[in-house]
């Protein structure tokens, strides 16, 4: 049996998207969602209820919330000093699996790059504990991975301002962070050359999304897709949202 986990961001706290949103996420049929932008627990309550979900968890003014079909033994949201958004770990009731929720600072140019770098160093030396075992580090990074392209002539013009002011090429950090300290990106494994793009679903042209688990956990994870075709997907927010699938741990022989 495999663990089937969304990450969607629902803009604005989803304010007036409910059943949008709901319609994407039962699209998605996920046992477990990570929601970003989720700053009001009212919409996560009745988020919660259109989706039949058990569990749910989320405080006001905060981004990072969940959804859960399954029993959950811990959650706990964590802070980083300086960083605008807590980053949240979950721990699975039966598999005891370890999944964290992340929403790094917006805003592309340098000076906001080296401020995701930090929060992201903050996390990782947050989490080193567990970095032997199997986890899950999923959410709206914010950034581009090396080699991927910005288009600037696609911002709006006071974000296009911005990317100018602070050096015209965005030295893309962040996600190379994660690679260097041995994660797998996980859309990666299964789409090599694919531009995945999840932002803005109005004009997609950014992958901003991720799902990160130990490169020697990699074979685990089955299925990592951007999910496009759900009903109302461009209505409900402007982030596409991120389904992975990951396998049970193989029996110790």
């Amino acid at each position: 049996m495999s663990l089937r986990l969304l990450s969607y961001n629902i803009r604005h706290g989803g304010v007036d998207r409910q059943k949008q949103i709901a319609a994407v996420i039962n699209h998605c049929r996920p046992d477990v969602v990570i929601l970003q932008e989720a700053v009001r627990p009212d919409i996560v309550e009745q988020l919660a209820s259109l989706c039949q979900m058990k569990r749910s968890g989320s405080l006001r003014g905060h981004s990072v919330a969940f959804l859960s079909r399954l029993d959950i033994s811990h959650h706990a949201w964590h802070h980083v000093r300086f960083a605008r958004r807590r980053y949240l770990e979950l721990i699975l009731a039966d598999s005891r699996m370890r999944l964290f929720g992340v929403h790094l600072s917006a805003v592309h140019s340098n000076v906001t790059e080296r401020r995701r770098t930090y929060e992201l160093r903050a996390l990782l030396r947050g989490i080193a504990e567990h970095k032997e075992g199997f986890h899950i580090v999923t959410g709206d990074f914010n950034t581009l991975a090396p080699g991927e392209h910005l288009d600037a002539a696609k911002l709006p013009p006071r974000l296009r301002a911005i990317v100018w002011m602070t050096g015209r090429t965005i030295r893309w950090t962040t996600i190379r962070l994660m690679l260097d300290a041995g994660y797998a990106d996980g859309y990666r494994i299964f789409h090599k050359n694919d531009e995945g793009f999840t932002f803005p679903t109005r004009d997609p042209h950014v992958r901003l999304d991720y799902a990160f688990v130990p490169a020697v956990f990699a074979v685990r994870l089955t299925k990592c897709e951007v999910v496009h075709d759900a009903p109302s997907v461009r209505e409900a927010s402007d982030h596409f949202p991120l389904l992975t699938e990951i396998a049970d741990a193989p029996a110790q022989g």
